[in-house]
């Protein structure tokens, strides 16, 4: 199929872009529509192809929560034209065959790249490498190594994974908690946690691992990546680590953007996420961060659960909500609206940064002609409300539930193909 989205804004121009063959064959005015599905552009912002560094796709092994087919569906929606697939699986992937089988069940389903990212340790459990050359080797060429869902803790071991990663370009994403701190917290440790009598996180456990794992990616010279930044304090840490040239990256999810542990007082374990949502000091802090750089990219943590994982009391309830569908929203809302940030600077945020942190070549290129055709489109004034019975995901655990959002998504190509479009 051929598509020509005509009279759509690109880089502050009004163009057309014309998509075949995989590609954007022509960017004008008053293209030819000879051929071509047109699809109408108008008032709406041509995007690259936004990349998930964190997701949770659940298969294989849980998929009553996500599939890599229903998760790709809600990337599609959400404008994302790459996501990589965490590690967190049953069984885990720590091994060639598993993160294979991730892969190839991506490119079955086509509605976006699916990257798997490999654990760090066999099957989470901190204590031995996994099989990180064979997973680098593989046809799935993973580059991103993480034991999301528990902290690599160890030192030693950690700076082993380090070690291993340089041979071939790797990166260590680190999910930040010491978990000698968080034995059996439920939310961040605050005033709120006080007055619920709900175990608090400090943000001291996510800082305290920041500052040792940023000192050994320097003494070994390897990459590191942090995981959903929560704090003001971490963001010190990663300011100084950045400016004392340490090569590390940090990421930050949608709703650490959006929501304060004030939500806690609900009782309502939709707003139940780990790292915890945190303060309204913090959530400047992250958004300051991420419009001057020292915070690299978003990413969603994207984590469905069913709805018996969810619907009951809090202490027993999962860690995780929906991120997909809403990133982009949400991002627009905080970020762009605010002036923090410009376009441009969203898109290095939320496309090209990640797709270079991944060292997925195929992504986060500029919508220039004969560039692969992977992009969203956008429209800054079309308001939507978030329905939880529409979400595309298999879970309905999005704590934006009835909140409404100023742009929206309105169609997304990967690779030429539309992925998705909002129907009228």
């Amino acid at each position: 199929m051929k598509y020509l989205i005509s009279n759509t804004e690109l880089n502050g121009q009004k163009v057309d872009i014309a998509i075949a063959d995989g590609v954007i064959a022509n960017i004008g005015s008053n293209l030819s529509r000879e051929g071509y599905e047109v699809v109408d552009g108008h008032q709406t912002i041509a995007l690259q192809g936004l990349v998930d560094l964190h997701t949770h796709l659940r298969e294989p092994g849980k998929e009553d929560s996500e599939t890599v087919a229903t998760g790709s569906r809600a990337a599609a929606k959400g404008g994302f034209t790459a996501v990589s697939a965490m590690a967190n699986t049953s069984p885990v992937a720590d091994t060639a065959g598993v993160v294979e089988q991730v892969f190839r069940l991506g490119q079955e389903c086509g509605l976006s790249a699916v990257f798997p990212i490999g654990a760090v340790t066999k099957g989470l459990a901190g204590k031995e490498l996994a099989e990180l050359g064979a997973m680098a080797d593989s046809v799935a060429q993973v580059r991103v190594f993480s034991d999301d869902g528990n902290c690599v803790s160890d030192a030693l071991v950690m700076r082993r994974a380090l070690e291993y990663i340089k041979k071939f370009d790797g990166v260590i994403a680190q999910h930040a908690q010491d978990p000698t701190l968080t034995m059996d917290a439920q939310m961040n440790e605050g005033i709120v946690s006080s007055q619920l009598g709900l175990k608090g996180w400090p943000a001291v456990a996510e800082e305290a691992i920041i500052a040792r794992d940023v000192l050994l990616a320097d003494h070994v010279q390897s990459r590191l990546h942090i995981c959903h930044l929560t704090t003001a304090g971490g963001v010190e840490i990663i300011r100084w680590a950045k400016a004392r040239g340490i090569n590390v990256t940090a990421e930050v999810t949608p709703h650490h953007l959006l929501l304060t542990d004030e939500l806690a007082k609900s009782y309502d374990p939709v707003y139940k996420v780990n790292p915890p949502l945190r303060t309204e000091k913090d959530v400047m802090a992250l958004r300051e961060g991420l419009a001057d750089g020292t915070i690299d990219i978003v990413a969603t943590d994207h984590a469905p659960h069913p709805s018996e994982s969810k619907e009951c009391e809090w202490q027993y309830a999962a860690f995780g909500m929906l991120g997909l569908e809403t990133a982009l929203s949400i991002v627009w809302q905080t970020m762009i609206e605010s002036k923090l940030m410009d376009i441009s600077t969203l898109q290095a945020r939320m496309s090209t940064k990640p797709a270079e942190i991944g060292r997925y070549h195929s992504q986060g290129k500029p919508l220039t002609q004969g560039s692969p055709a992977n992009l969203t489109l956008f429209a800054p004034n079309k308001s939507w409300k978030v329905d939880r019975d529409l979400v595309a995901s298999k879970s309905k655990n999005t704590p934006f539930h009835g909140m409404q959002f100023g742009g929206s998504v309105v169609a997304t190509y990967f690779e030429g193909r539309e992925s998705w479009r909002l129907s009228n």
